[in-house]
């Protein structure tokens, strides 16, 4: 039986936190309100890996996590305590780092023929005619010719298996290319048994040849030659040293191992590279990622054989998939998951533009809560503070606000530099098509690309869902599309209009053929990583009107999100997706909700905001090396700094440095700059310990930290009262001012948080309050709402009721109140610094009935109530409608 859904919480896993940590951390959760937990990834990820999005091997739980008894382990703590458990799934890529994913090293070693062949997204057939059917693998950190002839390239054998080893890489060789080194080991020794393994590598079928009799030959072949190699060279010292001086021979002679590298099924090469030439789609722009291809059957049973069995045997209850974006087809990996695992809970990473609503035939529960996020963030953004911190940013920095212009630039600018290799790909298919078609055929392959490119740059979303079968083009895939080639027309004159109609005919399936639909299906898995490297991780980091407003989904373009609109926004929510997840951190936020809750305050005091940090901008002059860091880097850090603050130089430093190199103008990961970097890194440190500086921003601060508090204490408590399931991130029951990852996966102390859960008990509200500086008074708010959630769940199931309810008076847009079913009715202030704890007049009819305040302990009446009132023991209010007696 599944436990009734009523809040997750998400723990992060790695080889520091296991499956045995997050089993001891189950019963302070459970004794919270948590009703079911959220973990990431457990299948078995790359050694070390400090997220387990780097999976290498789905058909087993990750060994450095516990394994498979450490999961049971955790299964019968979750059962005992009355917990379910939601997983956090991969199936749009895996991890392709040296030899720990064997599907793909059985692929680099059997090419096209491997039985994992058809399972990555290879473009065997379109490879450059300089490497036909090789899987080019960037990861040199030279030229291949330098690095070869530096010596740094070498062959090794052990155990009947012969690999290429450069530093941390390590490469499979081709069994057939094995026949020359085998001869002449064999005319060295003499021994018959090796010139008939080397006959027997000659005879292997090549691995171009797919067909299945020969692919299966070829595989049973070589397993049995390098069984027979391995034994011989294990019980005749002669064939070994034989092999052991011919290794050496090969690795003394550049040309004699460039010649058995050019017979493998791969090309190394630089990694700089896999910028332009890759035949293989990648996760954005990780190359150690390659993307599967789940719209196959086989792909999609071996990737989902634990998670189904795990759901089958009702150890797993809901199930989180990463970047569904990425597939070919989402909906149609929707319904066969929905079909597999029915009665499932499930929820998809779909960032969701502003206005943009998940496809309709997507048959599950809703997203994780961006949009949600920014949805509840918007509620403490002030509107009037728009106009003068947009002055402020073009004052201080001398760039303009046009957030849209940016967003176009900065996707134009990874697609020409991170995600190239996918453009040219696209764009060979493109011209592929073109001489397909007698009107376009002259169309340069220049004029395809930068046709491809502005469409790209323009598109106003993640992606369409475009797909042949029958209703697979939608009015919102024709929209965007639409939106996208007049903007393109617009941005960019020389393009020609017909061209620019034929593609946008082609990616409307408007016209018919394989290769026609390929392109655009393809062009769909381009347009998502062109938005999340363009805008999630460019954009956002240049763009620091109100940094707050920069997060995942978000629009750092406007401000403010009425009270109305977000009833109306909620309503839709539950009509449309009543069990989504609501998120406001995650491991993905730039900013925690306490720093963005704290952060928000400055568009309510604006004027003050630009007098104090022209102030500190004279100040800290003395801190910078000439003009680093330049005005818009030195604006976001004071940002950060009161977001954060109390923060160490160390955190501060790691994420200015990520900060910049995201925003990729001075520095990146790419092209590292250190004067550039090392003049920020002495900034920081310069002006931490600058004591009028840091006098001087504890004096600002210091009035916005009890407003901040009571921003998160506002958003948490619609968070778990409004229609979904609630999210906590890991720890942030408490205050939690943490930056961007991996500052926000730092360890969580689980002991003070269930040391402080035990007190709220014996605690009264005025207590409560009086130890803010601890998070008491967020831990109350989790804890109050969750327990009345479990208490009377039919208040906000999908069929509950969500009742906005208008308050009245001077100052009555401060306040936000509705009712969820029959009996919780929901008060929190927002604007909290204009309206500096004076409600006036401001009146909230309560229900009739005697409503009891679970988190200040008071009773009402029905009736019109003053929300001073209502708000005066505690900043929030979560009334709970008591029982009649008769």
């Amino acid at each position: 039986m599944q436990p009734e859904r009523i809040a997750t919480c998400r723990l992060q896993l790695h080889p520091g936190f296991s499956l045995d940590d997050a089993a001891r951390v189950v019963p302070y959760l459970a004794r919270l309100g948590i009703s079911h937990l959220y973990l990431s990834p457990i299948l078995q990820a790359v050694r070390g890996s400090m997220h387990g999005y780097d999976v290498v091997d789905p058909s087993r739980v990750n060994d450095e996590l516990g394994g498979e008894a450490a999961r049971q382990r955790l299964c019968a703590a979750l059962e005992q305590a009355g917990m379910g458990l939601v997983l956090d799934i991969v199936p749009n890529h895996m991890a392709v780092a040296g030899d720990q994913n064997p599907w793909w090293w059985d692929v680099l070693e059997n090419g096209p023929s491997s039985r994992f062949a058809m399972f990555f997204d290879v473009d065997w057939e379109s490879s450059e005619e300089r490497w036909p059917n090789k899987v080019l693998l960037p990861v040199l950190g030279d030229h291949y010719g330098r690095i070869l002839e530096a010596g740094e390239i070498r062959l090794q054998y052990a155990d009947g298996l012969f690999e290429l080893a450069c530093h941390e890489h390590r490469f499979p060789l081709d069994p057939s290319s094995l026949n020359d080194l085998l001869y002449r080991v064999c005319r060295a020794t003499g021994i018959e048994l090796l010139g008939f393994l080397a006959e027997s590598c000659a005879r292997l079928p090549q691995p171009e040849l797919t067909a299945r009799d020969s692919a299966t030959r070829r595989h049973r072949d070589q397993a049995v030659i390098r069984q027979l190699l391995d034994d011989t060279t294990s019980q005749d010292p002669a064939a070994a040293e034989a092999i052991a001086a011919e290794v050496e021979r090969i690795n003394q002679d550049p040309d004699a191992l460039d010649a058995l590298i050019e017979r493998q099924n791969y090309r190394l090469a630089w990694w700089r590279t896999a910028g332009r030439d890759l035949g293989y789609r990648r996760f954005f722009d990780i190359n150690d990622l390659a993307g599967l291809r789940q719209e196959r059957e086989e792909v999609f049973q071996a990737v989902h054989a634990l998670p189904i069995r795990w759901v089958d045997e009702g150890s797993v209850h809901g199930l989180r998939v990463d970047h569904p974006d990425g597939m070919r087809d989402p909906a149609e990996y929707f319904r066969r998951l929905a079909h597999v695992c029915p009665d499932t809970w499930i929820v998809a990473e779909k960032i969701l533009e502003p206005g943009e609503s998940l496809p309709d035939d997507w048959p599950i529960a809703g997203s994780t809560g961006y949009d949600f996020l920014n949805r509840v963030q918007g509620l403490f953004v002030d509107p009037a503070g728009e106009a003068p911190l947009t002055r402020l940013f073009e004052d201080l920095t001398g760039e303009d606000t046009d957030y849209a212009g940016l967003v176009y630039a900065s996707k134009r600018q990874v697609l020409e530099d991170l995600l190239g290799s996918e453009l040219n790909r696209l764009s060979a298919l493109f011209v592929d098509i073109c001489e397909r078609h007698r009107r376009h055929r002259d169309y340069t392959r220049h004029e395809l690309y930068l046709a491809l490119l502005e469409v790209v740059s323009c598109f106003p979303v993640y992606r369409t869902y475009v797909s042949p079968r029958e209703g697979g083009v939608t009015a919102a895939d024709v929209g965007c599309v639409e939106t996208a080639i007049e903007q393109a027309a617009e941005r960019s004159a020389a393009l020609d209009s017909e061209l620019l109609q034929f593609l946008r005919d082609l990616l409307l399936l408007r016209i018919p053929g394989e290769r026609e639909t390929e392109l655009a299906l393809r062009f769909q898995q381009l347009t998502g990583p062109a938005m999340a490297k363009g805008v999630e991780d460019t954009a956002l980091y240049r763009f620091h009107r109100l940094t707050p407003l920069n997060e995942v989904g978000g629009d750092p373009g406007s401000f403010g999100v009425s009270v109305d609109e977000f009833h109306h926004a909620s309503a839709r929510a539950r009509a449309r997706h009543p069990e989504a997840m609501l998120a406001t951190s995650t491991h993905d936020t730039k900013r925690s909700e306490d720093v963005r809750a704290r952060l928000v305050l400055l568009s309510e005091i604006p004027g003050a905001w630009a007098q104090t940090v022209r102030r500190w901008m004279r100040h800290n002059a003395r801190h910078r090396t000439g003009e680093w860091p330049e005005p818009a880097t030195e604006y976001l850090y004071y940002q950060t700094l009161l977001g954060a603050w109390p923060i160490d130089a160390e955190r501060m430093t790691a994420y200015m440095e990520k900060a910049v190199r995201e925003a990729k103008q001075h520095t990146s990961w790419t092209h590292p700059q250190e004067d550039y970097e090392q003049a920020l890194r002495e900034f920081v440190s310069g002006t931490l310990e600058d004591a009028g500086f840091r006098s001087a921003l504890e004096s600002f601060l210091q009035p916005l930290v009890g407003p901040g508090r009571t921003n998160s204490l506002a958003q948490t408590l619609i968070k778990l009262t409004a229609p979904g399931i609630p999210d906590i991130y890991q720890g942030s029951e408490l205050w939690d001012l943490s930056l961007v990852d991996p500052d926000n996966r730092r360890p969580v102390d689980f002991e003070t948080r269930h040391q402080l859960l035990e007190e709220l008990g014996h605690l009264t509200p005025a207590q409560i309050s009086a130890r803010a500086d601890e998070g008491l008074p967020k831990q109350w708010v989790v804890q109050q709402a969750l327990a009345l959630r479990r208490r009377h769940p039919e208040w906000f199931r999908p069929d509950a009721a969500y009742t906005p309810l208008g308050a009245t008076g001077e100052r009555a847009r401060h306040a936000v109140a509705y009712l969820r079913g029959e009996g919780a009715l929901v008060l929190v202030p927002r604007l909290v610094l204009g309206l500096a704890g004076d409600w006036r007049d401001t009146r909230l009819g309560l229900p009739p009935g005697v409503w009891h305040n679970r988190l200040s302990g008071e009773t009402f009446e029905g009736g019109d109530r003053p929300v001073a009132k209502l708000l005066d023991a505690f900043p929030v209010a979560l009334l709970e409608r008591e029982e009649e007696t008769a």
